[in-house]
C-alpha cells in the first residue's frame, strides 16, 4: 500500500505542476491579450467567443472526462486492452463527426449567432464577432479529440505529458499573438486559440504511440451506451451550473457595480489552491479508484479513497488559513496595479476571506465526487449538487440585503459545506469504514498544526509591518514570499510523521 501510495502522490504532484504551469502561462495570457487589445471591441468580441468555444466544448466533450470517459476507459485498460482500443475509436469516430457538425453549424449561422449572443452591439461590431466565431469554431474539434486521448492517458495512468495539456493551450496565445499580431491584427488572438489547441493535441501523442485507433462506426458498442449514460447526468449539472452561475451574476449587480470583479479576482485566487491539490489528487486517483471497483476490491478501494481524502484535508486547510490572514497582502501585491485601488483591495479581500472559509469543503468535494465517478455512479453527485444549489439560492437571497457581496460569497460557501456534507454521509453510507467520525478524528491534529502555524504567519506578518518593510513593493513581495515560506516550513516540521507517510 505504502507503493501505491507514493506512486498516487507522484502522479498528483505532476498532475499539480502541470496547474502550475498553466496559472503561470494563463496570467502571462490574460497579460498579453490585455497589452495588445486592452478593452477594445476586438478583445470583447474575443472574450465572447473564447466563451462559447468553452460553454460548447463543456457540454459536448468537457464534462465527459473524469465523470465517463476515465471510469469506463479504466475498467476497460484493466481487463481488455484490445477492447479498450475499439471502444476509443468508436468514441472518437462518434465526438468528432458530431463535433464537426457543429463546427460546420457555426461556420454557417456565424452571423446570426452574433446578433443572438451579441444583442448589445452595433451590427460593425457583431460583423466582427461572427468573424472570431469562424475562425475560432474548428479549436472545438481539435480540444475534443485532445479530451479523448486525454481520458485514454488518464485510464492508462500516463500523466507525464496529460499534465502540460492544460498549460501548452494557454502557449498558443502567449507565443502567437505577438508574432502574428502584425499579420492578422486582432484575429492573431483567433490563431493563437487554435494553435493553442494543436499544441494540446500534439503533446499527448507521443505517450500515445502504443495505441490503435481507427474510425469505427460501431455505436452498438455496450461502452459507448455506459459512456453516454453516465454522462447525461452530468450534462444535466453543467447546464445548471451555467444558470447558478448567470443567476449569481445577476444577483451580484444589485450589490455594487464592481462586486463582479471583486468576486472574480478572489474566486481566481481560491482556485489556485484547489488546482494544485483537490484536482490534482482526485485526477490522479480515479484511475485507480475505477480499476478496483471494477474488480470489486472494495478494501483496497477505501484505502485509496480514504488516502486521498487524508491528504486533500492535510494540504488544503493550510492553504485556506493562509489565504484567510494573508487576504489583503496577496491582494495588494497582485492585483493593486494601475487603476485597481487599495479600496479595491480591502473589497475584494472580503470575498476572498469568505471564500477561502469554503476552500477546505470545496477541496474535499472533489475526491468525494470523482469516488462515485470511479464506481460508475454520476446520478448522485448531480442530485446532491441540485439541492446544493438550492442552497446557495436561500442563503444568498437572505444575506444579499444586509451584507450585500459578502451574502452571496456566503452563499457560494454554504453550497459547498452543504455538498461535501452530503457527499461525506452518502459515502460513509456506501463505502464501509468510511466514516464521517474517522474523518474528523483525521482533521483534528491537522486542525492543531494549522492553528499553529497560522497564528505564526499572523506574527510574522506583523511584525514586517511594524517593521515597515510592506511599505514599498519590492518589500512587500519579499515580506510576503517570506511568510509563506516559513509559514510552510512550520506546518511541516509539525507535522514530519504525515509528510513520511504521504511521500
Amino acid at each position: 500500500m505504502t507503493t501505491a501510495r507514493k506512486s498516487l502522490t507522484r502522479s498528483a504532484g505532476l498532475l499539480a505542476l502541470g496547474n502550475v504551469s498553466s496559472r503561470v502561462l494563463g496570467l502571462i495570457r490574460e497579460q498579453v491579450i490585455t497589452y495588445f487589445f486592452g478593452a477594445s471591441v476586438f478583445a470583447s468580441s474575443f472574450r465572447l467567443s473564447d466563451r462559447l468555444l468553452k460553454l460548447l466544448y463543456d457540454l459536448v466533450v468537457g464534462g465527459m472526462l473524469s465523470g465517463a470517459l476515465v471510469p469506463v476507459f479504466s475498467e476497460y485498460a484493466s481487463k481488455d486492452r484490445e477492447e479498450l482500443w475499439r471502444l476509443a475509436s468508436v468514441l472518437l469516430t462518434l465526438i468528432t463527426g458530431a463535433v464537426a457538425l457543429i463546427v460546420l453549424l457555426i461556420e454557417l449561422f456565424a452571423l446570426p449567432l452574433a446578433h443572438l449572443l451579441a444583442a448589445g452591439q452595433t451590427p460593425a461590431q457583431q460583423v466582427v464577432t461572427a468573424r472570431f466565431f469562424r475562425w475560432m469554431a474548428p479549436a472545438i474539434l481539435l480540444m475534443s479529440t485532445s479530451s479523448i486521448l486525454l481520458a485514454l492517458l488518464y485510464a492508462l495512468k500516463r500523466f507525464r505529458l496529460a499534465a502540460l495539456a492544460s498549460a501548452v493551450y494557454n502557449l498558443g496565445i502567449v507565443l502567437g499573438v505577438p508574432l502574428l499580431v502584425h499579420r492578422f491584427d486582432a484575429l492573431s488572438l483567433a490563431v493563437g486559440v487554435l494553435l493553442g489547441a494543436f499544441f494540446q493535441l500534439l503533446i499527448l501523442l507521443p505517450d500515445l504511440r502504443d495505441v490503435r485507433l481507427r474510425v469505427s462506426l460501431y455505436w452498438h458498442h455496450p461502452g459507448v451506451r455506459r459512456v453516454f449514460k453516465l454522462y447525461l447526468p452530468i450534462a444535466v449539472s453543467l447546464i445548471v451550473g451555467m444558470f447558478q452561475g448567470l443567476f449569481d451574476g445577476r444577483l451580484a449587480t444589485f450589490t455594487g457595480p464592481s462586486s463582479l470583479a471583486y468576486m472574480a479576482n478572489a474566486t481566481a485566487l481560491v482556485q489556485f489552491p484547489l488546482g494544485l491539490v483537490a484536482m490534482a489528487f482526485s485526477y490522479a486517483s480515479l484511475p485507480t479508484l475505477s480499476e478496483l471497483s471494477a474488480r470489486g476490491d472494495k478494501d483496497a478501494y477505501r484505502h485509496t479513497l480514504g488516502h486521498v481524502l487524508h491528504m486533500v484535508l492535510f494540504l488544503s486547510l493550510p492553504a485556506a488559513v493562509g489565504l484567510f490572514i494573508l487576504a489583503e497582502p496577496v491582494i495588494r501585491l497582485i492585483y493593486e496595479h494601475g487603476r485597481f485601488t487599495p479600496q479595491d483591495t480591502v473589497a475584494t479581500a472580503r470575498a476572498l476571506r469568505v471564500y477561502s472559509v469554503g476552500l477546505v469543503f470545496a477541496a474535499l468535494d472533489w475526491p468525494l465526487n470523482y469516488g462515485y465517478y470511479a464506481r460508475q455512479n454520476s446520478v448522485t453527485p448531480t442530485l446532491v449538487g441540485l439541492a446544493a444549489v438550492g442552497v446557495y439560492v436561500v442563503v444568498a437571497l437572505n444575506l444579499m440585503t444586509s451584507l450585500g457581496m459578502v451574502g452571496l460569497v456566503w452563499g457560494d460557501t454554504s453550497k459547498h459545506f452543504s455538498h461535501a456534507l452530503i457527499m461525506l454521509l452518502l459515502t460513509a453510507r456506501h463505502v464501509r469504514h468510511i466514516r464521517p467520525g474517522r474523518i474528523l478524528a483525521a482533521i483534528f491534529p491537522i486542525l492543531i498544526t494549522t492553528s499553529i502555524m497560522g497564528g505564526f504567519v499572523f506574527l510574522l506578518w506583523r511584525f514586517w509591518e511594524q517593521a515597515g518593510v510592506t511599505g514599498s513593493g519590492v518589500g512587500h513581495g519579499g515580506a510576503l514570499l517570506v511568510t509563506v515560506a516559513a509559514g510552510a516550513m512550520v506546518y511541516g516540521l509539525l507535522n514530519r510523521r504525515t509528510l513520511r507517510m504521504f511521500f
